[in-house]
């Protein structure tokens, strides 16, 4: 690993935002470990140090000092890790809400404009679903450059948004499982909790 992601494995463990246990996700697939980017936000001076070091790799690939005009974070996982990194990044930062019937809008007087840069924020990616719907969002606004940036990738691809540059600070395997493939007695099943934000899909 790169100097920067073992830096942010070391703060995720430092703040036990790295899980062992029984989980179940919001995707309705089985794990045993878990990372809980919360814990370690919580903290402002790490929070800074993560954002930092994916700010400077943004930097770094772009080979830009300010690669893009806005920061967006999908409500509420990411509000705290948009922010922090439109901070690194030296430009304005807002979050995007659900709407009752599905997807995102922006509300409370946010606005992007169809010229602007837009980076999409999330603190974990496993399959991406909210960063989709965040992307199509923004399509809906008439944005034609987006990119995505997570402090952890556990997707198992490279890049999960197709030709979205995608950016990230440390990359983790984290095997996971539908129920259905597992023993019907297995023991983890009976005491996983469901460790996210959102309900597990049905």
């Amino acid at each position: 690993m790169t100097a920067a992601a073992d830096r942010a494995l070391e703060l995720l463990r430092e703040t036990e935002a790295l899980l062992e246990g029984d989980f179940l996700l919001s995707s309705g697939r089985y794990a045993q470990r878990y990372v809980q980017c919360a814990q370690l936000l919580q903290y402002p001076d790490k929070a800074g140090q993560v954002c930092d070091l994916l700010a400077e790799n943004i930097r770094q690939v772009k080979k830009d000092g300010r690669p893009y005009d806005v920061v967006v974070g999908p409500a509420m996982g990411a509000v705290t890790l948009g922010y922090e990194l439109a901070r690194a990044l030296g430009v304005r930062g807002i979050f995007a809400e659900r709407k009752v019937e599905g997807g995102f809008q922006l509300r409370r007087g946010f606005k992007v404009e169809p010229n602007e840069r837009v980076l999409v924020a999330e603190d974990v990616v496993t399959t991406g679903g909210s960063v989709k719907e965040v992307l199509e969002m923004l399509r809906e606004y008439g944005v034609s450059e987006m990119a995505v940036a997570s402090l952890v990738n556990r997707s198992g691809k490279n890049n999960p948004f197709g030709d979205v540059d995608y950016y990230s600070v440390i990359t983790l395997e984290i095997p996971s499982w539908d129920p259905s493939e597992l023993p019907a007695d297995h023991a983890g099943l009976a005491r996983a909790v469901k460790p996210g934000s959102r309900p597990t899909s049905t």
